[in-house]
């Protein structure tokens, strides 16, 4: 990775673009959340709120709403005056073009809302929020190409060809580090005892859990039977779940494993535990991950199997070391616990469930790219066609930028078709932003650290947003 430095009107232009992006996306969220239909019923005139009584909170919602979208609409305008006169490419200045045109419909459709009162045809509403996140998207877009006209830098490291990333050999034992000598007594007793818990990759619990709490939580709000025993379960079950299938990853990769630095010590790898009571230990963990959730219902125990055996063998066999959309279609192993803690509590399959899972989906890949980057040559070593080692870093952090477009459009979503408040929205709008700066500055730094800065900020947007969905659902 290599610094990288556009020229004063270009970096004007990209900062023009991302505060648009995040200006439309405020309007967008707000736009779809249950407090502007409120607002709307209180304000049933426009461009003002004649004859309403400023003093009410919900009035003064629906104001400063239609002036914010004011401010907003001065910004596009703003941006595409400078793109054109910076001489943008031509698929910048379609992107501005496009968005310019909408932003009048966007009015248009958003005043037939205002008058409508908050009861204006479902068509008119759901118009109003697709206009808004196109108008988004092509905004999005524009930004991604200005980036990648400014800060392309594949010319001087070239792409591997996935047929040419077979593994080599395995690394022989005798070349691993030496483990010093032998533990005795209660040390060994602790060394063992973190060797296993290292099996069930614990960093990862905390996310997923929180991830099926969003989703017992959205269900609580549909009347679901949301119990202490039922969370209980449905978390130990998750943790269980989590580390039959780190447990299983760790005996399938190990090989690989001793080819990758970040990987070489884990206990598998090193033969601290040995490959059958490591595959034993997972066999158990599953099993007891199916009885905590036989005990909530039996959709929760199957979508449990689900993730196990999607992650341990659809995932780590099929799709990580054979093709590219790797990490794009393993997101589904992230997104499942989402659909657990949502039948946990409902017994079935709803809308908020499938939008919760979404949201995860997409952000994994916004999410993980960053440590391909990070780790590019060690996943090349390993052999895994990744996004950066078959078609370099300029189309990964493009590919980070989009993923991430597409995560705040499915939160959007998420508001439209839950009752969340201002706490979600102003989380998704915030950090939204953060992860978006972060995702910036690593096109234009192209280093590690930067890749991790925006690894970092995408698990503070996700892990914040699923709080507030559980506060937003439960206490606000």
């Amino acid at each position: 990775m290599r610094a990288a430095l556009g020229t004063g009107s270009e970096s004007r232009l990209t900062a023009l673009l991302a505060a648009s992006v995040v200006g439309i996306y405020l309007l967008v969220v707000v736009g779809a959340t249950a407090a502007l239909a409120e607002a709307a019923r209180a304000c049933s005139s426009w461009p003002g709120c004649a004859g309403a009584d400023l003093t009410r909170p919900a009035v003064l919602v629906a104001l400063g709403h239609r002036v914010a979208a004011a401010a907003v609409g001065l910004l596009v305008i703003l941006t595409a005056v400078v793109a054109f006169r910076a001489g943008a490419t031509g698929r910048v200045r379609l992107a501005m073009a496009a968005a310019l045109a909408l932003f009048p419909v966007q009015v248009s459709v958003g005043a037939l809302v205002a008058v409508g009162g908050g009861s204006a045809d479902p068509l008119v509403s759901n118009a109003h929020l697709l206009v808004g996140m196109t108008i988004f998207g092509a905004l999005v877009l524009a930004l991604a190409w200005q980036l990648e006209v400014e800060t392309g830098s594949d010319d001087e490291r070239s792409v591997r060809d996935p047929t040419d990333l077979e593994p080599p050999e395995p690394v022989a034992d005798d070349l691993r580090a030496d483990p010093g000598p032998p533990l005795s007594g209660l040390a060994r007793v602790r060394a063992v005892g973190s060797a296993y818990v290292q099996l069930m990759k614990p960093r990862l619990m905390w996310l997923l859990c929180l991830v099926a709490s969003a989703g017992m939580a959205l269900a609580a709000t549909t009347g679901g039977g949301l119990t202490l025993p039922v969370v209980a379960a449905t978390l130990v079950g998750g943790v269980l779940a989590i580390g039959a299938s780190g447990t299983f990853n760790h005996v399938l990769e190990r090989d690989i494993d001793k080819r990758m630095e970040r990987t070489a010590d884990r206990p598998v790898a090193t033969h601290e535990v040995p490959v059958r009571n490591a595959f034993a230990f997972g066999g158990l963990l599953t099993v007891a991950a199916l009885g905590a959730f036989l005990t909530v219902n039996l959709l929760a125990a199957a979508l449990g199997l689900a993730a196990i055996v999607f992650y341990s063998v659809i995932y780590t066999l099929v799709l990580k070391p054979n093709t590219v959309q790797n990490t794009v279609i393993g997101g589904a192993a992230g997104a499942l616990p989402a659909l657990i803690g949502w039948t946990a509590v409902t017994g079935d399959v709803g809308l908020p469930g499938l939008a919760l899972a979404g949201v995860i989906f997409l952000w994994t890949p916004a999410h993980f790219y960053n440590l391909a980057l990070a780790y590019r040559d060690d996943y090349e070593r390993g052999g895994f066609p990744m996004l950066p080692v078959v078609r370099g870093e300029t189309v990964t952090r493009k590919h980070i930028l989009l993923y991430l477009a597409a995560t705040l459009l499915a939160a959007t979503v998420l508001a439209e078709v839950t009752a969340l408040g201002w706490l979600y929205a102003g989380t998704t709008v915030l950090l939204g932003a953060v992860f978006l700066v972060a995702v910036v500055r690593l096109h234009y730094e192209q280093t590690e650290g930067a890749a991790f800065r925006a690894f970092h900020a995408s698990n503070a947007y996700l892990g914040l947003l699923l709080l507030a969905i559980v506060l937003d659902a439960l206490v606000v």
